[in-house]
């Protein structure tokens, strides 16, 4: 139990449902969703919406999502919403449009075709109570009426001035600034939007006057993108078979390549191979998580790719003799000096859980990758286009080099944890590349050192990144120094490390515990 003389939050608890998202409009989105007789996928795709609204720096309709869904006494599906790149997308046409190298992030290069509305109908139709009309209505008022900006929204957004200057994306500032915080924000055209694809469903994005405007302001920017593309993303969303490894005795979930998952399940497989103690911030769990994750990030940036264009050695990967090859690589006593080169930080992502009384969980996340994406706002849409592109590696021979109708390597990761057949834990955090480091992060919290899901989650948080090591200034003073001495390179962070929402399914009591990051502005509800 936490100490109630230091500020600080305590779990939300519940008996029927629940849900934990990155604002409040959500949540209760989700949670009257559910009490108005929706089930978790409803809730989820409803407030996955909303967040599309209210917080725009970080997704949209113009992104991608990856989600779990674990209907009660069912096996756990996986769903794919990445989109893919265009079908001119060749690094000769890249070349020949003057393109060396990483394509700036605001550059109609980076921008593959959004999957998230293909994935939202999809799973509505599949798993959901209700369509893709009633899911968007709270989005659409929000979009409408206002939304109230936020302290951390208007801190993601501040730092965007200047690409939303680049692009022309100046209808989003506010006397070349971003809105201030208690200001109300409307976005009235992408409320007329989300009110075409209400009517039309997913067939409104990807085909018609949206897919005309999304084609027409890529193209106007030197793109390669067609109509034909974005009505091929229509269907381009897909069911997956998930992938899944032993940790602390639970399956943990989560989707396969092109998304990083497996990057979560690899560090986790290393942790779980060495003893540990009573404090989650000893520094030898610590420094082996950091030295785990090099490693990890390292194969990452080998071996990830479409699966579909690039073979990717999943089982390889998470075979016991591979993990502990790379267990054995650590020194408890000293970094390594080598480290893996990952790509570009800090970029911006939402994630959601949501529970449901009938025992249906889902774990969904969606994104524009950086903050506003590329920047690019399609025409009168209200859309932002995100740059998710940039997960592409842009070297012939790669496995994960740009080519034709390609996913890239996705960042995205939903997770869940399941015993006994039934889930237990529905978790996730946001943050782009950190995002396998802040899971495995937090699920061993709650696993190893028995922490609540808020408790799990406020922990102060680390990242290796290109040989040095990033530290939240929350980090103790005692562990700073214990990681420096092991001779990691320390720098502080200007901002904060991802995001994060999980649910705990407590069965044995008939209970759920929910937490939601504050380094967010959100809140975990139930009832």
């Amino acid at each position: 139990m936490r100490d109630f003389q230091f500020p600080g939050r305590s779990p939300v608890y519940a008996t029927r449902a629940m849900a934990a998202t990155s604002m409040p409009e959500a949540t209760l989105a989700a949670i009257e969703c559910m009490r108005a007789g929706g089930n978790a996928m409803d809730a989820a795709i409803t407030a996955a919406a909303v967040l599309a609204v209210i917080e725009p720096q970080s997704t949209g309709i113009g992104g991608d999502c990856f989600v779990l869904y674990k209907p009660k006494g069912k096996p756990v599906v996986a769903m794919n919403g990445s989109g893919r790149a265009p079908a001119g997308a060749t690094m000769e046409a890249l070349e020949a449009a003057g393109v060396k190298g990483t394509p700036r992030n605001t550059s109609p290069h980076v921008v593959t075709i959004p999957g998230a509305v293909s994935a939202w109908e999809t799973l509505l139709q599949t798993y959901g109570t209700k369509g893709l009309d009633a899911a968007l209505q709270p989005a659409i008022k929000f979009a409408e009426d206002g939304f109230v900006v936020t302290p951390r929204v208007n801190f993601d957004w501040s730092h965007t001035v200047d690409k939303l200057s680049e692009t022309g994306a100046t209808s989003f500032l506010v006397n070349g600034a971003a809105p201030k915080v208690g200001t109300v924000f409307r976005n009235a055209p992408l409320g007329a939007s989300l009110r075409k694809i209400a009517a039309g469903g997913a067939k409104a994005f990807y085909e018609g006057e949206l897919a005309a405007a999304m084609t027409a302001e890529l193209r106007s920017r030197g793109g390669l993108h067609t109509e034909a593309d974005f009505a091929a993303g229509l269907t381009a969303s897909q069911f997956v078979t998930p992938i899944t490894h032993k940790f602390e005795g639970r399956d943990i979930w989560e989707c396969p390549p092109n998304g990083s998952g497996i990057v979560a399940l690899m560090i986790m497989g290393i942790m779980d191979g060495f003893a540990h103690g009573s404090d989650a911030l000893d520094p030898i769990r610590v420094h082996r998580h950091i030295e785990a994750a090099r490693l990890v990030y390292r194969d990452r940036d080998a071996f990830l790719a479409d699966p579909a264009q690039a073979d990717v050695p999943v089982e390889h990967l998470l075979s016991e003799s591979y993990l502990s090859g790379l267990r054995n690589l650590i020194d408890d006593n000293h970094a390594m000096k080598r480290l893996p080169t990952p790509g570009n930080l800090h970029k911006d992502t939402i994630y959601l859980s949501v529970v449901d009384s009938e025992g249906n969980a889902c774990s969904l996340i969606n994104s524009v990758f950086e903050n506003f994406g590329s920047g690019i706002l399609a025409g009168n849409t209200g859309i932002f286009m995100h740059n998710r592109g940039l997960g592409f590696r842009y070297e012939h021979g790669h496995p994960n080099c740009i080519a034709p109708n390609k996913r890239p390597m996705h960042t995205i990761i939903p997770s869940m944890a399941t015993k006994n057949g039934e889930a237990e834990y529905v978790f996730g955090v946001m943050g782009a590349h950190y995002q396998p480091m802040g899971q495995s992060f937090v699920i061993g919290n709650m696993l190893q050192y028995g922490l609540n899901p808020q408790a799990a989650i406020d922990l102060p948080r680390y990242f290796p990144y290109a040989g040095k090591l990033e530290l939240e200034r929350s980090i103790p003073t005692r562990l700073r120094t214990a990681l420096a001495a092991r001779g990691h390179d320390i720098v502080d962070l200007d901002k904060p490390h991802g995001g994060g929402q999980a649910i705990f399914i407590d069965h044995a009591n008939g209970v759920l515990v929910g937490g939601s990051d504050p380094r967010k502005d959100g809140c975990a509800l139930g009832y």
